[in-house]
């Protein structure tokens, strides 16, 4: 639950340009949060050197891979399905195609994937995406392929990205990979392995890449980017062992922020996602330093209530995170906060959902990401608690917070009517071909009349009316970004 998960792109077939000579066709979808979709541009890039094309026609493809997530059973079962259909094509219309399951499920259902239900061919872990061509090997000599060991050292730092499906405006930055943060009801510390980070010249590298191909926009990606500690290599945990030469010349979060603002000052840059007991406010001072920095941050909470908030293993109380967003509010009044809730965790009671609604309307975030407790195998909820909160009451629940979220959102957007604001174009509107959208500085979504923009530009917006998730306004001209 630690990762936003963007519903509209979830089973996106990714695509991109073709290279010459390359023969064999690949099509890979992803499902779950940002951070899967980052990762198949890293798998594209791999299998792109080994002779492979995407290609969006099922039927074709002669390796088919699927980007998995095991964050909620709804995904879960959505990939189950979507096995099912490729092996139906497999075994009607093309036998020599393969087919593989990627990342966050591989680990937990490897042998039932490959042993008891025989629906793939290969089973490849978050860490193990440069060894794909050699499990290809393996499949090719008709041996199941397997790895998902989890890497104390992988980052995947020295892999230029190829960027899949894009609008060449925005791009996502893996910074970091792993979690230390053992949530109770969270699986990510057990599929994607231990917290270490990414060499931070590496980024800085691939951000002036990204800008120079004519990108406008990057967001720093990680299970928790607060965490981020380059130091030469190694696992988050291990810093305490670093000689002192080491420590000296480490680089966290607030200063990784400022070399990225710093590389490219015309660059928007975003990140995502952050952990409250992480979050220091050298990154917010950072962030009001530098104009390039947007004004948003995506800080989970999960719960209102203390007593929940501990069974959950989150290392920070109610009062601690209304401490934290009161010092950003002061230092950054301007940034609009976005929320993680989950409802009917084990043992919530009616007091405690009532703690989440309080703690609500008094930080009045933005917009949220709000979902009913789903018992995932293999954390430490599931092993220890019973899921006894019933389905009935945590869907009343989070309509509740649904409601109260959409609510204090409407007020949000309202607030911007009459002011003009700052958007980057990034695609046509939804309704209609008449109109652009995009987002602002606060991640709000903007939609203004196309007139003589263009994808890509930075615009002064005037906004005249609001929905309860949308800005709609006028463009006034040309920001100085611009």
């Amino acid at each position: 639950m630690e990762k936003t998960i963007d519903e509209n792109k979830q089973g996106e077939n990714l695509v991109i340009e073709n290279k010459e000579g390359n023969k064999k066709k690949l099509f890979i979808e992803s499902y779950g949060c940002a951070m899967n979709f980052s990762d198949s541009e890293i798998v594209a890039s791999i299998l792109s050197d080994q002779g492979y094309n995407t290609t969006q026609n099922l039927e074709d493809a002669d390796l088919v891979l699927v980007n998995t997530c095991s964050i909620r059973d709804k995904a879960e079962q959505t990939v189950r399905k979507r096995l099912e259909k490729y092996n139906a094509i497999k075994r009607d219309t093309n036998p020599n195609m393969k087919v593989g399951v990627l990342g966050c499920m591989a680990e937990r259902l490897k042998s039932k994937f490959l042993e008891e239900e025989k629906i793939v061919d290969l089973v490849v872990g978050p860490d193990a995406y440069k060894d794909i061509p050699n499990l290809l090997a393996e499949v090719e000599d008709g041996r199941d392929a397997i790895n998902v060991i989890l890497s104390k050292e992988e980052t995947y730092g020295d892999i230029s990205p190829v960027r899949l499906n894009t609008n060449g405006v925005t791009a996502f930055v893996s910074i970091t990979r792993g979690c230390d943060n053992m949530c109770t009801f969270c699986v990510v510390p057990f599929t994607r392995g231990r917290e270490r980070s990414r060499d931070h010249q590496s980024i800085i590298e691939e951000i002036n890449d990204l800008w120079s191909r004519g990108y406008k926009e990057i967001t720093l990606l990680g299970q928790n980017v607060d965490s981020y500690l380059w130091y030469g290599g190694g696992l988050k945990k291990d810093f305490v062992k670093a000689t002192d030469m080491q420590k000296a010349t480490a680089v966290n979060f607030s200063k990784l922020l400022e070399l990225c603002a710093q590389a490219q000052p015309k660059m928007r840059i975003r990140f995502s996602t952050s952990n409250p007991q992480d979050m220091t406010l050298d990154v917010v001072e950072t962030m009001a330093k530098y104009n390039n920095i947007c004004n948003y941050i995506h800080l989970p909470v999960q719960s209102g209530s203390n007593r929940i908030l501990k069974e959950m293993n989150r290392q920070h109380t109610r009062e601690e995170y209304i401490d934290l967003i009161n010092n950003i509010k002061q230092i950054l009044p301007e940034c609009t906060i976005s929320q993680d809730m989950i409802t009917g965790f084990p043992t919530e009671t009616e007091e405690d959902h009532q703690d989440t609604l309080s703690l609500m309307k008094e930080v009045r975030y933005a917009f949220g990401y709000m979902f009913a407790y789903s018992e995932r195998p293999g954390t430490m909820a599931e092993r220890k608690l019973e899921d006894d909160i019933p389905l009935e009451v945590k869907k009343r629940r989070l309509q509740e917070v649904i409601d109260l979220q959409l609510e204090h959102s409407f007020d949000k957007t309202k607030s911007f009517i009459g002011k003009t604001v700052e958007v980057l174009i990034e695609k046509e509107a939804r309704k209609g071909d008449q109109d652009w959208s995009g987002r602002n500085d606060q991640n709000l979504l903007c939609v203004f009349p196309k007139d003589k923009y263009k994808v890509g530009e930075f615009v002064n917006v005037k906004i005249i009316r609001a929905t309860k998730t949308t800005l709609i306004g006028e463009p006034v001209g040309y920001s100085e970004n611009n």
